[in-house]
């Protein structure tokens, strides 16, 4: 998430976690973007207008104003989170693409989050006293009384001179020294219209919310704590971590299970799935990411039926790809073999990826339906598919490959059978749970307006691909080293991708609140959320270093019987072990960076951090000065370092009142 206004340009968080799941952002025209969508939205409202005899321009109006309606967005101050709201986006993955890139969420609102913002809004007006709490409460001495969130101490009833409260009238009513004597704080009457019993003092209405935030911002009397902050992340944060463990388990399962047959299968399941990595899902990603913006937009126009419509065109648009994809498959045994030395592996990763065509349309639509359901602000959807998806891969990997001993090949069945359940999956909570809303039935107009949406795709899918392509290469080489070299990255690979979950997911919900904050020109408040991701950035960096140190032995014989990737896994784990302190931190700049709007400052230190420096020191320490495995995890381990510290200086110096009156510039231009 960068920055905290409409940019239908952004991506969704969405992407393979670390593995599928990161990016550099190129600096592209955002104003390109935005018209693109605008165009296919609009083109679709004039097709569903032409049964309609009125409303057209009025239609027409509300689809290039894909937040909200002008109605609404004049009864917005300019301080309300209301108009910057973001919430934080599940993020699905496979092998991370490459070592401290990022994903940045979707970040067009939609109208989900604005009921989320009144949220927000009324409890920061709450825990700054500014509105009664949910519950009016008794309280029987004077001691203060913290929020629900332990953040803003409301006044004490000491300071005031009151030490008890009686019930008049049903209503809890504070004496002033013991003596129910009002001082000149002490309101007389409750205000006109509100009832003091209710949640909130009766004061809950979002008209009035609104008007009380306006009224504190430009006072200045909206404050955050430390504490407060830190139970915002955890909350946002705890949910990601468990979808982006779920989802790295469907990969991790093949590992564990191949790995366990010996170190040629195990090179080659990693081998089959960095190629269909980089030359299918990928581009799912990488194409499917148009939708973030599309389906949101469509939301937004009030035309719910184009959301069903959008996907529709991005399915049959995948499927279509599935074609050229498919023959490149069925001919990776060939191709694997011109590029490394290890024949076997070569011919098992082939086996492997013929295997996965089956299911490639299924993820193709999974990918798709995906984007469907959180268009409608539905992010639960796909960790609920992923609990079931995930025990089931896990069961069919033990039941294909050990119980009926069919080998190497029961992985990719196993693959396939998990990926055509996920759709379905998705389609029953579609249909019993919610989102049918959106679905406007099969059409023929799906096959109409691609241009626009083509256009929206393209870019996305160069970044994925550029990403992809920047870590596959590691593993490419070191397949030149030998089948062991190979299996032993397989293991440190994973390991980083399972290891990265936890900052990442800190990383998505420090750069929401921050972007929130930023949005609703409350500079101090973001600085503050800064701080408390920077400190769980390092506590959570040093657990993993930790854990793995202490593990270092024990770790690699879950992946993989053989002793001699045992032993080379074990020896080359301390340099994985080490750089996960600025790893967790790089992930906590890129997301701080987003959330200001800078993301474009983290995309330029990360090209050359990690192309000019980190590959190149991969390549000659690997195979110049001969130090092979150690040498290439060198490479991102010092792109990593040059990231955290580039980023936490310029983030140190950067002015966060400034970047403030940016985004409040930004989102008055509209």
């Amino acid at each position: 998430m960068s920055k905290p206004i409409r940019s239908p340009s952004r991506r969704n968080s969405d992407q393979p976690a670390r593995s599928q799941s990161t990016s550099y952002r190129r600096h592209h025209d955002e104003q390109t973007l935005t018209s693109l969508a605008e165009e296919s939205i609009a083109r679709d409202l004039e097709e569903a207008e032409d049964d309609e005899a009125a409303g057209r321009d009025e239609d027409l109006e509300n689809a290039l104003e894909p937040t909200n309606t002008q109605e609404q967005r004049a009864q917005l101050g300019q301080h309300s989170m209301a108009g910057h709201y973001r919430r934080p986006s599940y993020v699905s993955g496979g092998l991370r693409p490459f070592l401290g890139a990022q994903q940045p969420e979707s970040i067009v609102p939609i109208e989900q989050d604005y009921d989320a913002a009144i949220d927000e809004e009324r409890s920061l007006l709450r825990d700054n006293n500014i509105i009664p709490p949910k519950h009016p409460r008794r309280r029987e001495s004077g001691t203060s009384l913290s929020s629900a969130g332990g953040l803003i101490r409301r006044v004490s009833n000491v300071a005031l001179g009151r030490k008890k409260s009686v019930q008049r009238s049903g209503v809890a009513v504070e004496d002033g020294d013991g003596e129910g004597a009002p001082d000149e704080t002490t309101n007389l009457l409750p205000p006109v219209g509100r009832d003091p019993s209710a949640p909130y003092g009766g004061e809950d209405d979002p008209e009035n919310i609104d008007k009380k935030w306006e009224e504190a911002v430009m006072s200045g009397k909206i404050q955050t704590t430390w504490q407060r902050e830190t139970k915002c992340l955890l909350g946002n944060s705890a949910p990601l971590m468990l979808t982006f463990l779920l989802q790295s388990s469907l990969t991790m399962t093949s590992i564990f299970t191949v790995g366990h047959i010996g170190k040629i299968e195990l090179g080659a399941v990693s081998l089959g799935s960095m190629t269909a990595n980089i030359t299918g899902y990928a581009v799912f990603h990488g194409l499917a990411t148009s939708l973030d913006t599309l389906c949101a937009q469509a939301y937004g126009s009030g035309k719910k039926e184009l959301v069903g419509l959008q996907m529709q065109r991005m399915v049959f648009f995948l499927w279509t790809i599935c074609i050229p994809m498919a023959c490149v498959w069925l001919a990776g045994t060939q191709i694997l073999s011109a590029i490394i030395p290890e024949k076997e592996i070569a011919v098992l990763a082939g086996q492997y990826l013929k295997v996965l065509i089956i299911g490639a349309p299924a993820y193709a639509l999974f990918e798709s339906a995906k984007r469907y359901v959180q268009a409608q602000g539905r992010f639960a959807a796909t960790m609920y598919v992923l609990l079931i998806a995930a025990p089931l891969n896990v069961f069919l990997h033990w039941l294909f490959v050990w119980q009926f001993k069919w080998g190497f090949i029961g992985c990719p069945i196993a693959v396939v059978i998990t990926e055509t359940l996920m759709p379905l999956l998705l389609f029953l909570y579609v249909r019993f749970i919610g989102g049918m809303e959106c679905w406007p039935g099969f059409s023929r107009k799906a096959f109409r307006n691609w241009g626009p949406m083509v256009r929206l795709a393209l870019p996305g899918l160069a970044m994925v691909m550029a990403e992809f392509l920047a870590f596959e290469i590691l593993t490419l080489a070191s397949a030149r080293f030998g089948a062991t070299y190979l299996g032993a990255q397989t293991v440190l690979q994973s390991l980083s991708v399972l290891t990265f979950s936890l900052p990442f997911s800190i990383s998505i919900a420090s750069s929401t609140r921050v972007a929130n904050l930023i949005g609703a020109t409350l500079p101090d408040a973001a600085k503050v959320t800064a701080k408390v991701a920077v400190v769980f950035g390092t506590f959570v960096g040093l657990l993993n270093v930790i854990t793995l140190l202490a593990a270092r032995y024990h770790i690699p014989q879950l992946f993989t019987n053989d002793q001699e990737v045992i032993k080379l896994a074990a020896a080359v784990l301390p340099i994985n072990a080490a750089f996960q302190l600025v790893d967790s931190l790089a992930a906590q700049m890129n997301g701080l960076l987003r959330g200001i709007g800078k993301q474009e400052i983290g995309g330029y230190i990360g090209l050359v951090a990690y192309y000019a420096i980190g590959i190149p020191i991969s390549f000659a320490t690997a195979f110049g000065l001969g130090w092979g495995l150690y040498g290439l995890w060198a490479g991102p381990a010092v792109a990593l370092s040059i990231v955290a510290l580039s980023e936490g200086i310029y983030l140190y110096k950067t002015s966060w009142h400034k970047a403030a009156e940016e985004a409040a510039k930004r989102n008055a231009a509209g």
